[in-house]
């Protein structure tokens, strides 16, 4: 299967259906049981997707084969750095490549704001998700925040675009 990624606006059809999942999977992992279709709801509700939009933000989708797939986002926490957020691959996709490509266009959407660093913080359970990180070169860092779901911190330098300049 052939995979494209592109920018696609966090609540389109499918955007709005790989944020569910996304949600689903790390809420249900979380408590160890499935999220209740009320859970991922509160869950969604305000959950500053909408800075997934420029000038402060960017949000991708992946399709293998035609099919939504993946999804990831990209926050400006600072004129030079940005926030990786929501990278989500589905389970029948893990594994084929689409992961490191989200990660390459958070990348060069990154150096189209202008920005120079790319952060994340992810949970100590998503195994998988610090695996992808490391492997795309990431690197863990001393903790940048005390968000409740903290536990592992990591951060890539990526150069700006030439010419680029904060939006």
């Amino acid at each position: 299967m052939t995979w494209t990624v592109a920018p696609e606006p966090f609540d389109s059809p499918d955007a709005a259906l790989l944020r569910r999942d996304y949600y689903a999977e790390v809420a249900g992992r979380y408590w160890g049981r499935p999220a209740t279709a009320e859970e991922i709801e509160d869950g969604l509700t305000d959950d500053g997707a909408a800075l997934l939009t420029a000038p402060t933000g960017d949000f991708v989708v992946g399709r293998s084969g035609g099919r939504a797939a993946a999804c990831a986002g990209l926050v400006l926490v600072a004129a030079d750095t940005a926030e990786v957020t929501r990278v989500y691959v589905r389970p029948e996709f893990r594994g084929t490549g689409g992961g490191g490509l989200l990660l390459a266009a958070l990348e060069e959407r990154a150096r189209a704001l202008g920005a120079a660093l790319l952060r994340l913080d992810t949970r100590h359970d998503l195994v998988e998700a610090r695996g992808l990180y490391a492997k795309h070169g990431f690197r863990e860092v001393p903790a940048f925040n005390r968000g409740p779901y903290a536990e592992h911190w990591f951060a890539k330098e990526v150069a700006p675009r030439a010419g680029a300049f904060p939006v």
